[in-house]
This record gives C-alpha cells, sequence and structure tokens, in this order.
C-alpha cells in the first residue's frame, strides 16, 4: 500500500501532467513554460522536478498520454472490422479526426526535440513504433508474403504518407488541403496504396 507521500507525489504528478497538456492544447509547445504549469497546478516551481527530470521530462509523459488517447481512438475505430482495407480507412480517418480535434497536443508529439545528446526513453520509443502495429496487420493481410523487414518498410511508408497530407494540410499550407475535401483524399490515397504489389 502506498505511503502518503507517494500518494501526494502521485497527484502532483497528475495535476502537473494535465496542467502542462492543457497549457499545450491553449497555447501550443512552445509556449510552454514550467513556471505557468506549476502555477496552474498549484504548487510551487521545485515542485516539478519531485515528480520529473525536467520540462523535456514532463512533455514526453504528456505526449505519452496523447499516444493513449490516440491508441484508444484507432482500437475503437478498427474493432470489429474484417477487410484490411476498410481497417486502414478507419484508422487515417480516426488518425485525422483526432488531430483535427486535439491539434495542438498532436503536434507535441512530433515537435518536441530532447537538448542535444539527450537519448529518448526507450519506453516512449516502444510507444510510438507501437502506433505502427495497427497498420501492420491489414497491411501483412493484403501482402502476406512481406518479409518482416517489407512489411515495417510499407507500414512506416503508409503511415509517412498519411501524416504529411494531414500535417501539411492542418498547417495551412498552400499544398495542403480543405477540410472539405481531406477525407476523400485520404480515402482514395489508403485505396491506391492497398494495392497489392504484383509479383
Amino acid at each position: 500500500m502506498a505511503g502518503k507521500r507517494e500518494i501526494v507525489r502521485r497527484e502532483l504528478t497528475r495535476n502537473l501532467l494535465d496542467a502542462a497538456a492543457k497549457r499545450i492544447s491553449m497555447h501550443g509547445l512552445d509556449a510552454l513554460r514550467a513556471r505557468d504549469v506549476t502555477n496552474d497546478a498549484g504548487c510551487g516551481l521545485g515542485t516539478i522536478y519531485k515528480c520529473f527530470a525536467d520540462l523535456d521530462d514532463l512533455i514526453i509523459h504528456v505526449n505519452s498520454v496523447t499516444l493513449s488517447r490516440l491508441k484508444l481512438a484507432l482500437t475503437e475505430a478498427s474493432r470489429d472490422r474484417t477487410d484490411p482495407v476498410d481497417v486502414l480507412k478507419a484508422l487515417a480517418f480516426t488518425y485525422v479526426e483526432f488531430a483535427q480535434r486535439h491539434s495542438q497536443l498532436w503536434r507535441a508529439l512530433f515537435e518536441h526535440r530532447l537538448p542535444e545528446g539527450q537519448q529518448v526513453p526507450e519506453w516512449y520509443q516502444l510507444e510510438n513504433t507501437a502506433l505502427l502495429g495497427f497498420i501492420t496487420q491489414p497491411v501483412s493481410a493484403l501482402e502476406p508474403g512481406l518479409t518482416d523487414q517489407q512489411l515495417a518498410s510499407r507500414s512506416r511508408t503508409l503511415f509517412a504518407a498519411i501524416h504529411g497530407v494531414v500535417s501539411i494540410s492542418l498547417e495551412g499550407r498552400f499544398v495542403g488541403l480543405e477540410d472539405s475535401v481531406l477525407k476523400d483524399e485520404i480515402d482514395e490515397l489508403v485505396e491506391r496504396m492497398a494495392v497489392p504489389r504484383a509479383g
């Protein structure tokens, strides 16, 4: 059973995560400041270092929560679907909707960079690569002859293609797509990329 000190630390950790996530959601990653987060959480500036190694560590944990929410959405989207192309489209549409609904938190997943020389924790790397598991299953069903390396490459390529379209569109780049046609074009992209290769 956790002691009182550990219970307090867990509560502070949760409050800091919630405060940081709210700040990022409202103002973006670049505007995140330790003092603002601790003020919002109702604790002193030094408290952040009792729960996290530094601000970067806090951001990684916020991103971990965001990844968990994305994984839950993808799991629900693909549940009870059997056709692999249908699964890929459901995953892609869910990814688009998540990025639109939680744009700043979604951007933080890709914008955050650790200081030079500092390594990304292995557990966080595994959480990121686990997302590809949603793609590899239907891709493998479409192309059962792929080697593990080919399957990994094909899944990364498909993710990169979808992510790229979503990213430039949400950023309002001149080559991006309007919301009114984004899903239709994603549908077409998945349809074309999901065609099994001859031979």
